[in-house]
């Protein structure tokens, strides 16, 4: 008895009736095993109680239904269905156009009812559920022409030129016409547009003292005293980058499209601006006291702009067209002679580039590749074998120039933004350089074995549409934009 006292419990003394231990009322609590709802992978078997078992935990009050809903997309839950494409296309037309669809849910196999559509239930009863194929506009009947007899009978057979009955004989417009083309007329009389606008006026200036010096030679004569050989064909040994802005020629009221040397001897610079002039002037080489520098004359000429889809090759004896190329399917950008004059390339908003000889009106040779962009400046280099292309895509592509005019994949020149501005492109006199504009205003310099870009120099405010290297200096290259000015590097 001793031993089992600690056993008995603590109770009070009450010898007749022996002490119960309360304990809290007992609840029912569910036991066993439960899934997580957003679980989508199970790595075991669990039974269908556990599957199908009421979820525990407390309920997050701020939780709408409709966050709530299960749902397997973002937007809700997209039950599958098997439509064919054609059908689906045709249903989703239908609810774009009208408003209304046939429910996916539902056995459309039988007589179609309210309850099949979805969507604007009012205005597929009005159309009878009919989908967006089905009420496109009725076909009128075909207009019918006059019976013109038989195809035997050469006077009244008519044939397919018989008009059609309903047709007017009259050409006169109708009163609702003759308002409108009369509101048309006075529009551009007010503006000044005339068809029969008189031409401008051209003139020439010249800005030095004597067209002639005292020998006799005009402007147009190469000078032989300035240092350097302009009449001889060698090139330098060795050209260099430029470095400096050392002289700028103004003049221009408007940007500067283009500028050109003079053939050969490059004594010459010419300028066409936006202000309807053509300057001519001295270049660098001609430079010196006997000649003030900036000599120049200007013509002024009516702003004009034509865009062919042809060429055509003139006889400037008598005027007449001798031949026509007309295969481009766009404008012509650039024509390019090659092979010592006896061929030409051109290049087209058609994104083409074609050979052609003389005497012959078909290209022999069509480059035209899906990858190609529009081409609208080329330039022959020095040695007469690469053609050098401005691309549209801010790439310079070289082609061959002899025989077989391929593109040349290694030698490619990125690195600049040009799309939408032909600029120019030019060489240095030893093929060691590529020089080319841009649309920042910037000269760009690559290195032609390399195709490394060497030198950047922000040379004009707006775009540098062109650069010219001098075909007798080392180092001197010419540059023109749409600020007016035209400036010389060296």
């Amino acid at each position: 008895m001793n031993k089992k006292k600690h056993l008995t419990p603590n109770c009070p003394s009450i010898p007749t009736k022996t002490c119960q231990v309360s304990s809290p009322q007992q609840e029912a609590v569910e036991t066993g095993v439960h899934l997580d709802p957003s679980l989508k992978e199970v790595t075991y078997n669990p039974t269908y109680e556990t599957m199908f078992a009421p979820e525990f935990g407390p309920v997050n009050p701020y939780r709408s239904q409709q966050m709530a809903a299960p749902r397997n997309m973002l937007s809700g839950y997209a039950e599958p269905a098997h439509v064919n494409d054609f059908m689906f296309e045709q249903q989703r037309r239908t609810f774009s156009t009208f408003g209304y669809a046939l429910d996916p849910s539902v056995d459309t196999t039988s007589q179609n009812s309210s309850n099949s559509y979805i969507g604007a239930v009012d205005e597929a009863e009005k159309k009878k559920g009919l989908t967006v194929f089905e009420v496109g506009p009725k076909k009128h009947d075909k207009r019918k022409k006059v019976q013109g007899g038989e195809s035997d009978d050469i006077d009244n057979y008519l044939g397919p030129w018989a008009k059609y009955v309903d047709e007017k004989d009259g050409a006169k417009p109708s009163e609702e016409e003759q308002k409108e083309l009369d509101e048309i007329t006075a529009k551009r009389q007010k503006k000044g547009r005339n068809e029969e606008e008189a031409p401008a006026e051209e003139k020439t200036i010249l800005h030095v003292k004597d067209a002639y010096d005292y020998q006799g030679r005009s402007y147009l004569h190469v000078p032989q005293d300035v240092g350097i050989n302009l009449r001889t064909a060698d090139i330098p040994d060795k050209c260099y980058l430029p470095k400096k802005q050392i002289h700028v020629w103004t003049g221009h009221t408007k940007g500067v499209s283009a500028i050109r040397l003079f053939p050969v001897s490059g004594h010459l610079l010419l300028s066409c601006s936006m202000d309807c002039k053509i300057k001519v002037r001295n270049t660098p080489a001609t430079l010196t006291p006997d000649l003030p520098a900036c000599t120049h004359f200007a013509y002024q000429l009516r702003n004009s702009l034509s865009m062919y889809m042809d060429i055509q090759w003139w006889d400037a004896r008598t005027g007449e067209v001798v031949q026509e190329y007309d295969r481009h399917l766009g404008a012509v950008n650039t024509i390019t002679f090659v092979d010592e004059n006896r061929r030409f390339v051109s290049t087209s908003d058609d994104k083409s580039l074609r050979v052609w000889e003389w005497d012959i009106p078909v290209d022999f040779k069509y480059i035209a590749e899906p990858s190609m962009h529009s081409m609208p400046a080329v330039t022959l280099s020095p040695n007469g074998k690469w053609l050098a292309c401005q691309s549209m895509d801010n790439q310079i592509l070289i082609f061959g120039a002899q025989n077989r005019f391929r593109l040349n994949k290694k030698k490619i020149f990125k690195g600049h933004m040009v799309a939408g501005y032909a600029c120019q492109v030019d060489f240095s006199p030893d093929m060691s350089y590529v020089v080319s504009g841009d649309a920042d205003g910037k000269l760009n310099i690559w290195d032609w074995k390399t195709t490394k870009l060497y030198h950047r120099i922000k040379a004009h405010d707006k775009v540098c549409i062109s650069a010219l290297w001098h075909p007798h200096e080392t180092s001197k290259v010419i540059t023109c934009g749409w600020d007016g000015l035209i400036k010389l590097w060296d």
